[in-house]
């Protein structure tokens, strides 16, 4: 008997769509340690097989590290990334159940990476051309049943090429560039990985030119004059209509002019205004709400919003939609929120309203509408999800609410034909305040009642100085967004640029600072090979991408445009690979030592500077290897900072190290052996169980004792750095 068989993007989601479409109970069937379900539908056999996300990568056809390369092609990722190779069960699954199945379904995200990874899947494990298409936003019974009733007949073919052409570019520009930077430093020496890319560059630029006006910037001093007054036996202050005095000559001689003067009410203004609920979510502003309330990275509220998506809480999250369309069932989503104890009472206030309409954005994706609660409440989730999953319930709930009455008043007050401005702000209806609180926070600043000409009795006039700020630094959730502006990148994607940045070490820092090494990149790219980073010429491939997924333009015709752009421009680096090398050298050698935690203890030339394993583990190296191969262990949590100490008993450098779950500052010698990191009751019986034995044990937050009879005994000991140092200074 044959089957339909149905293709996932993640294990979790070939469940949920199993157990919504299944009569009964699906049945699991395993292939090793990989799951697909079996289902029956209305008589009907279907399997659900996940594909754990992109099983396919472009690799190129000839190994080496030429530059520029277009010859590539897509093999399954396991065959060469040994970070992918969990994928392998996945394809062994997906490729021993195509044997039966006389039916394709393809029910990946509705969006381009998840066409992709569907498409890839048909044609190059599956042999078809085409196949049928479920289109949904969560991953609820409900929507589910309805996206395989009335499921398209073929895939969305424009949306899937558009998913290929945009890997392909990013793989032209990522390897290339990338190869061609790391080439032209490895002619001094030197091996360090120095990526660029279509939207990398370009976002760089955008921090290295903000840090620019940060170096360049000026300060100018000012001063700005308050009046101090009593109206109608209460207190006023107020500030001179010239808003910053910039010679302070001028400043004094209006305070000697009104110094024990009083004053009169010349103006009064007030205005009662309607402040409409907000737009629903799309990913970018959740983001950066989420930045604002939580403190957390575009990756990390990425992280926790995908987790709610496939826990069937929220929809699809990756969306740039502001609209909320009615067929998502505005009543009832509002009704299943309301049996939820936590928002019961404010869900029922929406239902009361004679006229249930939400606020619309502007923006549209013709994928998904924005993010919004299913009513399924979340199990099971971390302290961090629930605080988005909050955000994003009371969000929704806000823009189903009424405006808010807000009162702005401005009094003019005279003193010696001198004007002074009190401004005020008060919330007279919540509205839809109440809907979103906790998440609103806006001045509130009452004014005395007053009419033209009520006298204002002096108390107190003075100046203060000040200066005029630099621009402000960008925060991980800030530059997100401006690159969501800019149209550069995708809402997928964007988040992880700016941790590649990080990683890079070419930012540094929240709010972003721009490193010497970010900073000298930039300029030698500008000066070199400034399409690398032409924001113009990657806004122009955004839009041509979108061209291909309305049908608009071929894929071959971007492919063959950005071919001939890539050998232009790194035939004139290969040119001066040697100069540039030797430019990026300089910059390597600045960076090093700007990161640096201390001189190497052993070559006495090299810096020690952080480092990552295969593993993502951290650790401290010199930057002379291969020359000199010194590596330390560090502590993988915390913040680590160089100080100028060194160990009196070693020798070796002292680094300060922030412990973030004791929320204190710990003094460390680098030296693992180092007699500061042992304890004398290191050896030494257990005093918990008495049968164990103290051994020194390195965890994420640092060195430690412990009970070697672990689990059973659960026994530890701080280790008390016993530090004499040859300083005291540090730099934290």
């Amino acid at each position: 008997m044959g089957f339909e068989l149905i293709i996932t993007e993640k294990p979790k989601q070939a469940q949920k769509i199993a157990y919504a479409l299944a009569d009964g109970k699906p049945k699991a069937i395993r292939v090793g340690s990989a799951t697909a379900y079996e289902a029956i539908h209305d008589g009907k056999k279907l399997v659900v097989a996940p594909a754990v996300g992109h099983l396919f990568g472009l690799k190129e056809k000839e190994k080496g590290w030429d530059y520029p390369v277009f010859d590539i092609e897509w093999v399954p990722t396991f065959e060469y990334d040994k970070k992918a190779f969990f994928s392998k069960k996945y394809f062994t699954l997906l490729t021993s159940l195509v044997k039966g199945a006389t039916e394709f379904t393809v029910s990946c995200d509705y969006d381009i990476e998840g066409e992709l990874i569907g498409y890839n899947v048909l044609r190059f494990i599956f042999k078809q051309k085409n196949a049928a298409r479920m289109k949904f936003s969560t991953l609820t019974k409900l929507d589910l049943i309805e996206a395989y009733k009335n499921k398209q007949k073929k895939i969305n073919m424009g949306q899937a090429i558009a998913g290929e052409t945009r890997h392909m570019l990013d793989w032209y520009y990522g390897i290339n560039v990338s190869r061609a930077l790391t080439t032209a430093l490895k002619h001094f020496g030197t091996f360090r990985i120095l990526s660029s890319g279509r939207v990398q560059g370009p976002a760089l630029k955008i921090l290295v030119d903000r840090e620019r006006e940060i170096i360049a910037f000026k300060p100018k001093t000012f001063w700005k004059i308050r009046y101090d007054g009593e109206l109608n036996k209460t207190g006023i202050s107020a500030f001179h209509e010239t808003d910053k005095f910039w010679d302070e000559k001028d400043a004094k001689d209006v305070i000697k002019k009104c110094k024990g003067k009083d004053g009169f009410i010349e103006k009064f203004d007030e205005k009662i205004y309607e402040q409409y609920p907000p737009v629903p979510f799309d990913l970018t502003t959740l983001q950066l709400e989420a930045h604002r309330w939580f403190r957390m990275t575009p990756q990390t509220t990425l992280k926790h919003a995908q987790s709610l998506y496939l826990g069937g809480a929220i929809s699809y999250p990756r969306t740039s939609s502001q609209k909320l369309p009615p067929q998502i069932g505005w009543k009832r989503l509002l009704t299943a929120l309301s049996k939820n104890a936590k928002y019961t009472k404010l869900a029922k206030s929406v239902l009361k309203k004679e006229k249930l309409y939400p606020r619309q954005g502007k923006k549209e994706d013709p994928a998904h509408p924005a993010i919004y609660p299913t009513g399924h409440a979340p199990k099971e989730v971390n302290p961090q999800t629930a605080k988005l999953y909050d955000l994003i319930v009371k969000r929704f709930l806000a823009a189903f609410g009424d405006p808010a009455k807000r009162e702005h008043v401005k009094i003019t007050i005279n003193v010696e034909k001198e004007l002074f401005i009190a401004e005020g702000h008060l919330t007279l209806e919540k509205g839809w305040h109440k809907l979103y609180s906790p998440y609103v926070k806006f001045n509130e600043v009452s004014l005395p009642k007053a009419e033209l000409n009520d006298p204002v009795k002096y108390r107190d006039i003075e100046k203060s100085e000040d200066e005029t700020k630099p621009p402000r630094r960008y925060t991980q959730a800030s530059l997100v967004h401006e690159l969501a502006e800019r149209n550069l990148g995708t809402k997928a994607t964007r988040g992880s640029i700016v941790e590649t940045l990080f990683k890079r070490g070419y930012v540094t820092g929240g709010p972003i600072t721009a490193t010497k090494l970010g900073l000298e990149i930039i300029t030698i790219l500008e000066k070199r090979v400034p399409d690398i980073i032409d924001e113009e010429l990657t806004r122009s491939f955004e839009e041509e991408m979108e061209e291909i997924r309305g049908g608009e333009l071929k894929e071959g015709e971007v492919l063959t445009r950005a071919e001939a752009i890539l050998k232009k421009t790194l035939g004139s680096f290969k040119r001066n690979e040697k100069l540039i090398g030797e430019e990026l050298n300089k910059a390597n050698i600045a960076a090093n030592h700007e990161a640096s935690l201390g001189i190497c203890p052993v070559c006495k030339k090299g810096y020690l500077i952080i480092r990552h394993s295969k593993a993502h583990k951290r650790f401290l190296a010199c930057d002379q290897y291969p020359k000199c191969e010194t590596t330390f262990p560090i502590p993988q949590i915390g913040k680590l900072y160089k100080t100028e100490d060194t160990c009196q008993i070693c020798g070796y450098p002292i680094i300060n190290v922030f412990n973030p779950g004791i929320r204190r500052t710990i003094r460390q010698c680098i030296n693992p052996e180092c007699k500061s990191n042992k304890s004398e009751n290191e050896g030494k019986k257990c005093p918990k169980c008495k049968k164990g034995t103290m051994a020194v044990r390195t965890s994420r937050y640092g060195i430690f004792l412990a009970c070697d009879q672990y689990p059973t005994c659960k026994y530890i000991e701080k280790i008390e750095h016993n530090l004499n140092t040859s300083s005291n200074k540090s730099t934290k």
